[in-house]
């Protein structure tokens, strides 16, 4: 596991790696909080899109909290592994959003709902 300063430049490391345009009207950017974050079903929240007509506007969080929790015990290749994956999951929201798809939104929840089924 990374610790919450080396994820941060990890985050930073794979922003910087994407096309920039990618992040047109996010203007809130990104950012590593230390919470852990769970739903009204007490499933782990790793990230956020976030869309606020006032303030922020649009911006994602990446719950570091919540990605300890649940892979404690993963090397740091693996973490790192998922700390791109809910950046980039999160860019998809975002970039939907901005087209007016809510495809990844729709498919998040039917997989929720396939979970809780178990």
């Amino acid at each position: 596991m990374l610790s919450f300063e080396e994820a941060e430049a990890v985050l930073d490391e794979i922003a910087d790696d994407l096309p920039q345009e990618i992040f047109d009207d996010l203007n809130g950017g990104y950012v590593l909080t230390p919470d852990i974050v769970k739903d009204k079903d007490g499933l782990y929240i790793l990230g956020m899109y976030h869309v606020e007509p006032r303030g922020l506007g649009r911006y994602i969080t990446v719950h570091y909290g919540s990605l300890a929790v649940l892979y404690e015990r993963c090397s740091p290749r693996v973490f790192r592994e998922k700390i791109k994956l809910v950046l980039h999951h999160e860019l998809t929201h975002h970039l939907e959003s901005l087209a007016g798809d809510r495809s990844l939104e729709i498919k998040d929840a039917i997989d929720k709902a396939r979970y809780l089924r178990r």
